[in-house]
């Protein structure tokens, strides 16, 4: 009906000229059918004893084509491969008999003790890589005999190598003056233009949070509290989508909150602000080093039944009910927020939430995203007044585009709400929650 009522299906499919901004973290459980043959196919020739054949299957299983994450080459039994993950590459060669791989963490110029103690003490938590030194370099190598190599082992001991090494590099240059980063040359930096967006609504965000919470009683309203600063983190990740030092805080703050201990909420708010402080103290320099563009082969964080999705979305919304119906409309958009940013945050989801999401974000945020180069505006704060033409044919368009796939995926534009961003903020997420996301 509504379809033909606005001709969705007839117009010219809604574009917002995108100007090439990357946001939240890389999932790779959106592979095509093909990529995911390719899987069992590796793990067939495997057990055939054919190892070259199972790489070229496993490394096509790995390789993003849109990305470009993956170099392969095989001659023979032999061949290199390079994987790219964050600011690390992982490089690597193999033979009939084995398979070896490395990433290059820093050079340490002068031996250090207190180096190689972290190093040692870090070791004994790695199931599948170690550290290593080389000259002057630290690494970490993974390394296994071609009759030991499965597809389960090689995935998850890449992955070890890949996100460990992603992560460790920047906490040791951060941790040691001694250390020279290096082996990173590859990463893309962003205009300029774009770093001091991300700069400017990363201070604005957060300062207008802090001055929120400074207006509420800390133990009357600490459930309040914790829902907008666990809310405001996950925001920071998506949009702003830093790495390094910046990104580590903000798995502290996430950390803080949800850490198994004792302590009363309004203690852990405590601390989250005392957090969110020191990211705002950071200098220009410091925060816009920590922005750049890379390529990725594996998600940090793992798909979920959807279930847990919808779970997170109910709960939150359920939250938001009083806020709302007591004259907090901002806590109560901030509550609903949370609920599908934090799956955002936690979970690799299927790519169509995550535009979804995407488009969520572009009703609530206007501004940050017109400052990007978006020409496209889905609500105006100041008027109150939603594009609803536009965020229907953005709905269907995104919907169609992976109807092949989920089939029984069903977004009821007709049940959103348009009388305040605070009830289609609810209805939204209302129907986010509810869609049967059965894949093909």
């Amino acid at each position: 009906m509504f379809e033909k009522l606005f001709g969705w299906g007839k117009k010219k499919p809604l574009e917002n000229p995108d100007p090439g901004v990357i946001f939240g973290r890389y999932s790779d459980n959106n592979k095509p059918p093909a990529k995911v043959t390719r899987w069992t196919d590796a793990d067939n020739l495997y057990k055939e004893k054919k190892f070259p054949e199972s790489l070229d299957a496993f490394f096509d299983y790995l390789r993003d084509d849109n990305a470009g994450n993956v170099v392969y080459e095989r001659n023979g039994s032999e061949g290199r491969f390079e994987l790219y993950q964050g600011s690390k590459i992982v490089r690597g060669s193999f033979n009939g008999t084995a398979l070896n791989a490395e990433v290059t963490l820093a050079r340490m110029p002068e031996p250090s003790v207190p180096v190689m103690r972290r190093l040692l003490e870090m070791n004994f938590s790695l199931y599948y890589s170690r550290f290593a030194l080389q000259d002057a370099n630290l690494c970490m190598r993974f390394d296994t005999e071609a009759t030991a190599s499965s597809p389960s082992k090689l995935y998850y001991g890449l992955k070890e190598l890949a996100t460990k090494g992603d992560k460790q590099d920047d906490l040791l240059i951060q941790d040691f003056s001694s250390l020279v980063t290096t082996d990173n040359e590859h990463v893309i930096p962003l205009s300029p233009a774009e770093k001091e967006v991300k700069y400017t609504y990363l201070q604005k965000w957060i300062g207008e949070t802090l001055d929120t919470i400074a207006g509420l009683d800390a133990d009357k309203f600490s459930g309040a509290i914790a829902y907008m600063l666990l809310s405001l983190t996950c925001r920071i990740d998506y949009m702003i989508a830093p790495e390094g030092k910046l990104l580590t805080l903000l798995e502290k703050i996430i950390g803080i909150y949800f850490r198994k201990d004792e302590r009363p909420v309004t203690e852990k708010n405590r601390d989250m602000t005392e957090e969110f402080r020191k990211i705002k103290a950071l200098t220009h320099d410091e925060v816009i080093g920590y922005l750049f563009r890379s390529k990725y082969t594996f998600s940090i964080v793992t798909p979920q039944p959807y279930k847990t999705v919808s779970d997170a979305i109910h709960a939150a919304n359920q939250n938001m009910v009083w806020y709302r119906d007591n004259n907090y409309p901002a806590i109560a958009s901030q509550i609903t927020e949370y609920g599908i940013a934090y799956c955002q945050y936690s979970y690799s989801l299927p790519r169509v939430i995550t535009e979804l999401f995407q488009l969520y974000m572009m009703v609530n945020y206007p501004d940050y995203f017109t400052a990007l180069g978006y020409t496209k505006a889905y609500y105006d704060p100041a008027a109150n007044q939603f594009d609803r033409q536009a965020i229907g044919e953005k709905i269907y368009a995104i919907q169609n585009n992976w109807k092949e796939k989920y089939p029984l995926m069903d977004f009821k534009v007709q049940n959103l709400r348009f009388d305040s961003l605070v009830n289609f903020n609810l209805t939204y997420t209302n129907e986010m929650e509810f869609l049967n996301m059965e894949p093909k």
